[in-house]
């Protein structure tokens, strides 16, 4: 925990187990991962990803408790299961821990979800999502998303390619922000508009 305060993180669990699942399947393996610092990415993507997954990211401490419980109550209607899950947990859980359900894996998740919020802070939090999360089939983080996809670096991408991007964070291995469909496209224009309205993304404090 305390390292990774610091020190880049260049591997994590589910490049590993996707890395499995690709030699299981008899597919090539492809591990697609370039750490840059937060000053290398776009200041649009970090507005983006905010807009689309965790509208409250700087205000909470970690859990949206009004999007828990909306999500328990859509649950219990019978309505489609959906993520009510922060920036900061999706964090925690991508560096430290193995994806699925069950209570053990929720309890270290929201374990490590408080002490990345207090020994990282916000700033350092957003730079490791921004770094580790998956983009596409194979590829996972900022950088390698733009250079792939959009043919620049991270540094370089735009507000509507950052919110494609965004678009697809849900299933990025089903939705391929180079090629987006019309549901994306969709999406995509719906995080614009709420880039606009929501506060503005910024650790220069």
């Amino acid at each position: 925990m305390l390292v990774f305060k610091f020190v880049p993180v260049y591997v994590t669990p589910l490049m590993i187990i996707r890395i499995f699942e690709q030699k299981k399947e008899d597919k090539p393996v492809r591990l697609e991962h370039k750490w840059v610092p937060l000053e290398e990415i776009s200041r649009h993507l970090p507005q983006a990803v905010v807009a689309s997954e965790d509208n409250l990211f700087l205000q909470h401490s970690g859990f949206d408790f009004q999007q828990i419980r909306l999500a328990r109550e859509e649950a219990k209607k019978g309505k489609r299961v959906r993520g009510a899950s922060t920036i900061s947990q999706q964090t925690a859980k991508n560096v430290f821990l193995w994806n699925g359900g069950g209570w053990f894996r929720k309890g270290l998740e929201a374990y490590f979800t408080v002490l990345i919020e207090t020994i990282w802070g916000k700033k350092r939090i957003m730079e490791v999502y921004l770094n580790v999360i998956e983009m596409g089939d194979g590829i996972y983080g900022a950088e390698k998303v733009a250079q792939l996809h959009f043919n620049k670096p991270a540094a370089k991408l735009t507000r509507a390619e950052s919110a494609t991007i965004a678009a697809t964070l849900p299933n990025p291995r089903r939705f391929n922000s180079a090629k987006p469909s019309s549901y994306i496209q969709k999406r995509k224009n719906q995080i614009l508009s709420l880039m606009n309205k929501i506060e503005k993304v910024s650790f220069d404090k």
